[in-house]
């Protein structure tokens, strides 16, 4: 039978490509086509580099050409990947002396495990070397001076340059501040806001740190004011977004990822992480239960052109661990202890390939409503 190249055109012009509405053919990523006797070979150029969607690209071309022109014919797809110019992301904000990279630490919604990922990152980089400061910006909910054991300690205040600032506390070499220490412990935060960012700020700035190679910030759950204020006032080097693997949870953890997109903040995320993936318990080591779901943060990760950086087991250790104010991390050799120490060391891969595509930081510009922008 013979095959015209007429024909493969007209039969991939039916298929849509995954994300648009354009066909295979209309996109432009055909770039050759070779027909035999018993074999038609596409090249096709593609920017997304991942298994699922090279996969679905293929089975599509050999399907359309199987129904609409001969099902005994052998079609091979070779793909290319081809990166696209990616818009230059500017770190916003001023810089805090003697600070190299800031860390968001976010989540879509509460309970996913953010806040103890947070401390366990903290004390795995603090392990590997690193000098690390954690910001609580958790304003209505704040625990890591629990997690961190410094639930009853109070935050003093030291002299630099003439001015008063308040000295992080420290604890498992990781400085940290957090509302928790000004509030009383039965006292709930009813603020709202701009009195909450305002208070965010003053741990931020109001504080000596010092030198440190990483310092995280444990943003509230969801999107708001806080989130916003952060990033127009520091220099987020980037962001991470903790989820379960269930599926409202990932709903949620989409909208923070594409919150950090948004052309007007446009903030850099390193990577997705997957907490509480699986239970296995004691007794049964060996043994995987998938309580919320199956690999989600993977699959959204995928979908979103992010890096999976971890996936954390559900497992009573961390809980315990934190409730006594000791992070699981520094349970030695256990598989959680490792799982968190390899996400520690993934991150700082991830921060220093982030570096070397970012500009130096530059102060943010403030916009009036009336559009006119001041230095």
């Amino acid at each position: 039978m013979k095959i015209e190249k007429k024909q493969i055109k007209n039969a991939l012009s039916a298929v849509k490509m995954p994300e648009g509405d354009k066909s295979i053919w209309e996109s432009g990523v055909v770039k050759n086509i070779q027909i035999f006797s018993t074999e038609i070979i596409l090249d096709l150029e593609i920017n997304n580099p991942t298994l699922q969607y090279k996969k679905r690209v293929e089975v599509d071309c050999m399907k359309i050409i199987h129904d609409k022109i001969y099902d005994k014919i052998d079609v091979k797809v070779n793909f290319t990947i081809v990166k696209h110019e990616e818009k230059v992301i500017q770190i916003k904000g001023n810089p805090i002396p003697e600070v190299k990279n800031i860390i968001a630490i976010s989540s879509g919604k509460g309970g996913v495990g953010k806040s103890t990922i947070t401390a366990n990152l903290a004390v795995a980089l603090a392990d590997l070397g690193k000098k690390v400061g954690v910001v609580d910006a958790d304003i209505y909910g704040p625990s890591m001076h629990i997690m961190f054991d410094l639930k009853d300690a109070v935050p003093q205040s030291v002299n630099i340059d003439g001015k008063s600032k308040i000295k992080p506390l420290e604890n498992y070499g990781v400085k940290l501040l957090s509302i928790g220490f000004f509030a009383q412990a039965q006292q709930a935060v009813v603020w709202r806001g701009p009195m909450a960012s305002k208070a965010l700020n003053q741990l931020i700035w109001d504080s000596h740190w010092g030198e440190l190679d990483y310092l995280l910030i444990d943003l509230p759950p969801g999107t708001g004011d806080i989130h916003l204020s952060l990033v127009q006032s520091i220099p987020l080097t980037g962001a991470i977004v903790v989820s379960t693997p269930q599926t409202i949870a990932l709903a949620d953890a989409r909208k923070g990822v594409n919150m950090f997109k948004m052309e007007s903040i446009n903030v850099p995320v390193l990577g997705i992480i997957e907490n509480m993936a699986y239970f296995t318990p004691g007794e049964l080591p060996n043994n995987k239960y998938y309580i919320f779901g199956k690999e989600g943060a993977k699959e959204l990760a995928e979908q979103m052109n992010l890096e999976l950086l971890a996936e954390i087991p559900l497992v009573q250790s961390i809980r315990a661990a934190a409730d006594i104010g000791r992070p699981a991390v520094l349970q030695g050799s256990t598989e959680v202890a490792i799982a968190l120490t390899n996400l520690a060391k993934k991150v700082i891969d991830n921060i220093e390939k982030r570096n070397i595509d970012l500009p130096e930081t530059k102060a943010v510009q403030t916009t009036h409503s009336k559009g006119c922008s001041t230095n």
